[in-house]
């Protein structure tokens, strides 16, 4: 539901707003720099606060020496879904002028490939958006 209703009763499900980690997420490599978690006060620049307008609260940024390459994080392994477990996975996200391209991939784990379930380029800058991706998998699977 859009009012978030139905998330309130059922208690299985998981929040994760980078306050204390990387919410079980991994960078693909550790010997590149890439994702790093901070928050408006770090000084490196725009966004200055959380999707909530919380200068204090933290989110995960591309680092400055990012300019021209790419950098990828993966969630732990997810449980296949069924008609009454499904996977909703909703992210805020922040488009500056800098900005390349931002993908959302999953990959079944009987898969080698990664298949792009959403993607948005820098048409919308200097403020955060959210989305909602929907995930149906009969498999376990990554995002």
């Amino acid at each position: 539901c859009g009012e978030s209703s139905d998330e309130k009763q059922d208690f299985s499900w998981d929040k994760c707003d980078f306050e204390t980690n990387l919410c079980k997420a991994l960078q693909e490599s550790n010997f590149q720099p890439g994702w790093i978690r901070r928050n408006g006060q770090s000084g490196t620049g725009p966004p200055y606060s959380d999707h909530n307008g919380n200068e204090s609260a933290y989110f995960l940024s591309l680092s400055s020496e990012m300019q021209y390459s790419s950098a990828t994080l993966r969630t732990n392994v997810f449980l296949p879904t069924d008609e009454e477990h499904v996977c909703q996975i909703t992210f805020h996200y922040w488009v500056s002028q800098r900005s390349g391209t931002l993908m959302v991939g999953l990959q079944k784990h009987s898969e080698d490939t990664v298949t792009n379930i959403w993607q948005v380029s820098g048409e919308l800058q200097s403020q955060w958006k959210a989305n909602t991706v929907t995930i149906n998998s009969t498999e376990k699977y990554e995002v």
